[in-house]
């Protein structure tokens, strides 16, 4: 099976160990001890408690496994120091349209994409279009309804 490479920032993937820390710890004795709770109430084949904390414990699993999968296998992009900066992943890019209207983003990894922190993924249509450009470049892309944007790149960070 081939899989996509996953990229993440320094930021995204101490993130992921912090999560990994609290499922392996903290959740992890919350659910079992659910579980010991559950077992009290009596028959295990018709205990709703029980169930639910057995799912929750399998949900729990499967996010340890898949974060430990990230981490194993994800490429982690630093920070550079370049004084012309190209738009990449873990930049912040400010835009403007011809209205001059501005709007920013960063542009990060598929799995730290967060639409409400205006961090978008590296294969968006912004983001995609975005990659490479420098301060100066006027970009175009379609949104997901269709409707074309356009904008002059003002200001890249880090």
């Amino acid at each position: 099976m081939d899989k996509k490479e996953i990229i993440l920032t320094p930021e995204g993937r101490q993130r992921l160990v912090e999560e990994l820390e609290f499922r392996e710890g903290e959740k992890h004795d919350e659910i079992v001890e659910r579980i010991k709770e559950a077992r009290g109430f009596g028959d295990l084949s018709e205990n709703a408690e029980y169930d639910a904390a057995k799912e929750e414990q399998s949900q729990n699993e499967s996010r340890i496994n898949e974060i430990r999968q990230i981490l194993a296998t994800a490429k982690v992009v630093a920070a550079g120091a370049d004084a012309h900066l190209s738009v990449s992943i873990g930049t912040t890019v400010e835009l403007e349209d011809a209205k001059g209207k501005r709007v920013s983003f960063t542009i990060v990894g598929t799995t730290e994409t967060d639409s409400l922190s205006h961090k978008i993924s590296n294969e968006s249509p912004a983001g995609s279009v975005l990659i490479g450009h420098v301060v100066g470049d006027s970009v175009s892309f379609s949104t997901p309804s269709g409707k074309v944007r356009e904008y002059t790149i003002t200001n890249i960070t880090r």
